[in-house]
């Protein structure tokens, strides 16, 4: 393609297809060997902005009514992530731990200084006041607590998160 420069008569006839409203495309097919994105360059540094608007594009469109349509949202469960893998099955909920806390034995309560490693380190009430004290229970393996406070501490993840959303449907 061998490029033409912008001259005097071709600068003349692209203001006066622009102003006749013809696209750019259109333009540099009449112009001939030149590309659509020159013609607006050139419109661009020649600062031609006011175009004819068509008849047709200058008043608004009239549109077609629609008839009412009345939509129905289902609600449906929320699943994130990927899900192509996922298996669908039914958990039932294990019913929550009944709090025993303060229903610890007399002679089971211990004070910070009586705690070892084979007692359960659960704090009960509220550590400024005169009545407060540890679980003091047998502290299972490897673990500060009893096998009921363990429960209470350790929950898996998923039942975590499900306690954190928000309840309001």
């Amino acid at each position: 393609m061998t490029v033409m420069g912008w001259t005097d008569d071709r600068v003349e006839q692209l203001k006066k297809l622009w102003e006749a409203g013809l696209s750019a495309s259109q333009i540099a097919a009449e112009l001939g060997n030149i590309t659509r994105n020159a013609v607006i360059g050139k419109v661009h540094r020649l600062g031609l902005s006011g175009r004819a608007k068509s008849p047709s594009s200058a008043a608004p469109r009239q549109r077609k009514a629609r008839p009412a349509q009345h939509m129905m949202r289902i609600a449906r469960p929320m699943s994130r992530g990927n899900t192509a893998l996922a298996h669908a099955f039914e958990v039932e909920a294990e019913p929550d731990p009944v709090a025993y806390d303060n229903v610890v034995p007399m002679s089971q309560r211990l004070s910070l200084l009586e705690l070892t490693e084979a007692t359960c380190h659960w704090p009960v009430g509220d550590p400024g006041s005169s009545d407060f004290f540890f679980c003091g229970g047998k502290a299972l393996g490897g673990l500060p607590y009893c096998a009921h406070h363990s429960r209470v501490a350790y929950q898996p993840a998923s039942d975590r998160r499900r306690d954190r959303r928000p309840s309001g449907k």
